[in-house]
């Protein structure tokens, strides 16, 4: 029994260790930090924006063509989906149902016949959250090398 549970407590120690940030430079981690950060925390505040309902918020998304029953499931969805990115363990995920949430801004905006800043500003925050995240996940790296 007790051979079980080492096997257990190494294979969490690899797993532990596979999503350390020791083997990324401490300048490299700060700027992963800042260029994933930022994007980061303005969705936050505007996922927190979309529960509290102010009526700028309303405004924008009833010209977008959203119904206002929709915004605090919007936010809701936009705050989980960051908080998500935020997480280590889960920021791969996160960054993923961000590049959807943030897609379907694109979408919303081209249908909509929105300004070229309104297409291209969620398409540069995309990029700077999977920035972020390459410079801070070795896995990534691996992933998707630049050469």
């Amino acid at each position: 029994m007790s051979t079980h549970a080492v096997s257990i407590e190494q294979t969490l120690e690899t797993i532990s260790m596979s999503t350390n940030h020791a083997s990324i430079p401490n300048k490299q981690l700060w700027a992963a930090r800042i260029l994933g950060g930022l994007p980061a925390l303005f969705l936050l505040v505007d996922g927190g924006m979309k529960l509290f309902k102010p009526a700028v918020v309303v405004e924008a998304t009833l010209k977008l063509g959203y119904p206002e029953s929709t915004i605090v499931g919007i936010g809701v969805v936009l705050l989980v989906s960051t908080l998500l990115y935020l997480i280590p363990r889960t920021a791969v995920l996160g960054a993923v149902l961000l590049t959807g949430y943030l897609g379907g801004g694109i979408a919303t905006n081209v249908r909509v016949g929105g300004p070229l800043f309104n297409i291209v500003f969620p398409i540069f925050f995309g990029a700077l959250l999977w920035g972020g995240l390459w410079l801070r996940d070795r896995r990534l790296q691996e992933l998707l090398p630049l050469r």
